[in-house]
């Protein structure tokens, strides 16, 4: 029994149904050839889910345009085929089902290559943050066990240390050698490889925003309604262009580029993110969704009006936005220069997706997350784990078809009657629309009254001279906690600490003004876009 979504076998049949229908709208199940059918289906059945649908894209669309990178393009038929010979140059040098392949790259068809030979070699797919320094790169990558490692070339001074038993491999480098991906494709086997007998398996880490990253494995999806979900809410199609702007080593990224890739689609990816190349990119590509996270976004639009001037984006129907909080603010920044494009998702890396909010959704409360997918409940509970009432805010509480299995050390998010923490406190407003108020452990008790600081933030990210904003909650003896707000200006803009204050002051309740006030250059952020708390309050 799926965590807490599936109620009845009739309830189950209905996901799998409309999941089916909405495969259809997207264009995605059409009458095929018997040979195709058959590819598919064997591949499915030697490899998974993941690697059955390159099989299937490449059977259909071997000659179409499959992932665009900095060094050019690649078909479906050619991916296949790469991933075929990869996959066999790792078996012969003894890679095993369920042995540990981790991945340091950046976005480009190494990382892609990779994935998809792993998979047809069962192995457990350890996506690694290129973000991470060097002495959590050697803890992770010793602690989810790495017997095969593929990198950069850049990272190579941190991985000294590093000695997994079938070798290390390069996904990118100036200078190729024998243990360079290109190397092992160019001289392995293009033949189907063997079935490994088992499924591989995803470890996708934690942000590690307070803490140690932690590995969240999960299986490769079982039902129709996973994508079902999505498809709920998201107008994806088949034979379309995507821009994939967040990394793929995080859920985000690896989801969206493996869908794309599923559904016949174009992938369009850079090794590091540059926000006038990625808009140029859009443009020239005739992409129809951009696949990002807020900072991203909010990049994009500090480029003011000439970023888009002159360039034609009229292909464009969706931004896919997750990883962090898109906010009220830059929600109405980037609708007025993309237009009404935004998909707002709400998850985890350990529930996955709960809720995504349409632009329907975001005209009329542009701070909102959305409604419940297909497929998923959300709950908000209070202490006791008892359902709260609309309006009211307490912890939110997720279930669907894809959530992990437990971290790798160990431990598990809290489960109450099927439905699994998400770590966040929130409300539902009376439409069904779910709003997310902070972090459960965010909330601080200032003088007597509950205070999340996301509402501070959320505030002080409308006014004119703020580009960044971060409010933490830190102790203080007479109140038994204070909020420090970490404030970056806008160049050219004069915005003081008395400044800070007063404009709090006058929006919101006087014991949720900011005690203290920093201003710094930047604030300190994963690749994901999340704001990296324990540094900030070692500053």
């Amino acid at each position: 029994m799926t965590l807490g979504v599936i109620r009845s076998v009739g309830e189950r049949a209905y996901l799998e149904l409309e999941s089916a229908r909405l495969f259809l709208d997207a264009g995605l199940a059409r009458i095929e050839s018997p040979t195709v059918l058959l590819s598919a289906a064997t591949a499915m059945l030697r490899y998974g889910t993941i690697a059955a649908g390159l099989r299937l894209s490449a059977a259909r669309y071997g000659g179409r345009t499959a992932l665009i990178d900095e060094l050019g393009s690649l078909t479906f038929a050619e991916l296949e085929d790469r991933s075929n010979r990869l996959a066999n140059a790792w078996q012969a040098r003894g890679l095993k089902p369920r042995e540990g392949v981790a991945i340091l790259a950046r976005n480009h068809r190494g990382l892609v290559d990779a994935v998809f030979a792993a998979a047809k070699c069962g192995a457990r797919i350890i996506l690694l943050n290129t973000d991470f320094a060097g002495p959590q790169i050697r803890d992770v990558a010793s602690r989810e066990g790495t017997d095969l490692l593929v990198y950069d070339a850049e990272y190579a001074h941190m991985l000294d240390e590093v000695a997994p038993l079938r070798g290390s491999y390069l996904a990118w480098t100036d200078e190729p050698n024998e243990n360079s991906l290109e190397a092992l494709i160019a001289n392995g086997s293009p033949a189907a490889p063997p079935s490994p007998g088992v499924e591989p398996k995803i470890v996708l880490l934690t942000s590690g925003t307070t803490g140690t990253p932690k590995g969240a494995p999960r299986q490769e999806p079982k039902s129709l309604a996973l994508l079902g979900g999505l498809l709920s809410k998201v107008p994806f199609r088949a034979g379309e262009v995507t821009e994939c702007c967040a990394p793929m080593f995080h859920t985000l990224g690896f989801a969206c580029g493996m869908l794309t890739l599923g559904f016949g689609s174009t992938l369009v990816v850079r090794r590091k993110f540059d926000p006038q190349a990625a808009i140029d990119s859009i443009a020239r590509n005739k992409a129809t969704t951009v696949i990002a996270v807020p900072v991203m976004l909010a990049r994009m639009i500090d480029l003011g009006g000439k970023g888009v001037t002159g360039r034609d984006l009229s292909a464009l129907r969706i931004i896919f936005v997750a990883g962090s909080q898109l906010g009220a603010q830059l929600c109405r920044e980037v609708t007025a220069t993309f237009g009404p494009v935004v998909y707002n998702l709400y998850g985890s890396t350990e529930v996955a997706y709960a809720t995504i909010a349409t632009p329907d959704d975001l005209a009329i409360e542009p701070g909102c997350v959305g409604s419940p997918v297909l497929g998923a409940r959300v709950e908000i509970l209070d202490d006791a784990g008892k359902r709260l009432p609309t309006g009211k805010t307490g912890r939110i509480f997720v279930g669907n078809f894809a959530q992990f299995e437990g971290y790798t050390g160990g431990g598990h998010k809290e489960i109450i009657r099927g439905l699994m923490s998400s770590g966040d406190v929130g409300h539902f407003d009376s439409a069904g629309r779910l709003f997310i108020d902070g972090r459960d452990d965010d909330m601080i008790v200032s003088g007597g009254e509950n205070v999340f600081p996301a509402e501070v933030e959320e505030l002080l990210y409308t006014h004119a001279s703020v580009r960044e904003v971060a409010v933490l909650g830190v102790p203080d003896e007479q109140y038994g906690a204070r909020l420090k707000a970490f404030v970056v200006v806008h160049a050219g803009q004069r915005f003081t600490e008395e400044d800070v204050r007063e404009f709090v002051k006058t929006n919101l309740a006087r014991y949720k003004v900011p005690r203290e006030v920093v201003f710094l250059e930047e604030l300190p952020r994963n690749p994901t876009g999340k704001v990296l708390k324990r540094k900030l309050l070692e500053a």
